[in-house]
């Protein structure tokens, strides 16, 4: 319940982070689980945001390039479609500013992502978003901060 309610709007999560020499991964930031939720991630060295909507669909945005070693600005930009409570909307994912990925998101959860969830930076303490990855998928760098803004 003190989580930026994401839910029938657009948005937009911005991490700044510094890869280290060797790469880093891990969850930058989650809410929800395994059931309903969203991650921002880097996986395999590279971008990630995970969307699932009740295991019914689950939608990857992904670049196809791994991060190099630095600071970094991650950004996930969603415009919501609109028309009602649970619509779709676009989601772009960049990094640096340039565009790197994206993908329209289907439905979007109306309501709770889960009563029994949270709202994780850093890592996930709950259950996983996807099966892609294994809790708590703390992440490897530094993660300097995450900006969520509501608009």
């Amino acid at each position: 319940g003190s989580a930026p309610n994401v839910k029938n709007r657009s948005y937009t999560i911005t991490a700044e982070i510094d890869i280290p020499q060797g790469g880093a991964e891990g969850v930058l930031v989650t809410q929800g689980g395994l059931f309903a939720g969203y991650v921002l991630m880097i996986k395999d060295g590279k971008p990630v945001f995970i969307y699932n909507w009740l295991q019914e669909q689950i939608t990857t945005i992904e670049g196809k390039d791994k991060l190099s070693t630095g600071k970094h600005t991650i950004k996930f930009d969603f415009t919501y479609d609109g028309g009602g409570r649970g619509k779709g909307g676009n989601g772009v994912l960049s990094v640096d500013g340039k565009s790197v990925a994206q993908k329209h998101i289907e439905k979007t959860i109306p309501n709770r992502f889960s009563f029994d969830e949270t709202f994780d930076v850093g890592e996930d303490a709950g259950t996983p978003v996807t099966r892609d990855y294994k809790i708590p998928f703390k992440f490897t760098g530094k993660l300097k901060h995450i900006v969520i803004d509501l608009k």
